[in-house]
């Protein structure tokens, strides 16, 4: 019995660890108001590979409308510029040797249908994500019932406790899409 409760806690620790992922992936996406984590998705090519923009500089908010990049090496303040522009958060960066301003410009209509977009695209990435943590205890809890550890009934409810721990998974990514839409489409 033990074993199934081992499966049904690391199948819950798993889909929480990809509801965080989620919310990681929505605080990417802006809302019209700036701040420092818009920019945590963004590689810049330093030193010969792909590093976080974090880590090759520091991010701030001056103001409402504005990020600052204080990149600590001039050399790579040319790629982080390029990074920034090529970025998929239509922001045109204005350089000032190490300094990097990035106004926010304000979301048009279609911009904010466009990002309700990639909201929903992450929010199905993450229930493919929870239905493949499901599979994987569906398998493991078959693979005890095949080595007769547990009894058909056991499996049958391990099974049921596991689609419900998927189903209130589901409904929280459903839940944070929801209010993210909310938050991106609020003028």
């Amino acid at each position: 019995m033990s074993d199934i409760n081992n499966i049904k806690n690391d199948a819950r620790t798993r889909m929480d660890k990809t509801l965080e992922s989620l919310k990681v992936d929505f605080g990417g996406l802006r809302a019209g108001r700036a701040h420092a984590s818009l920019l945590d998705g963004i590689m810049v090519e330093a030193y010969g590979s792909l590093t976080p923009i974090s880590q090759v500089g520091t991010v701030s908010v001056p103001d409402a409308r504005t990020l600052s990049v204080s990149v600590w090496d001039k050399s790579i303040a040319k790629s982080v510029e390029k990074a920034l522009r090529e970025s998929d958060l239509g922001l045109n960066p204005v350089s000032d040797g190490t300094l990097i301003r990035v106004p926010i410009p304000p979301l048009s209509e279609e911009r904010r249908k466009e990002l309700v977009r990639v909201a929903g695209k992450y929010a199905e990435q993450n229930k493919v994500a929870i239905r493949n943590i499901r599979r994987d205890a569906l398998d493991e809890v078959k693979k005890l019932k095949k080595d007769n550890l547990i009894s058909e009934d056991e499996e049958k409810k391990a099974e049921t406790d596991i689609q419900k721990i998927t189903d209130d998974a589901v409904k929280k990514v459903d839940d944070l899409q929801a209010q993210k839409e909310k938050d991106i489409m609020q003028v």
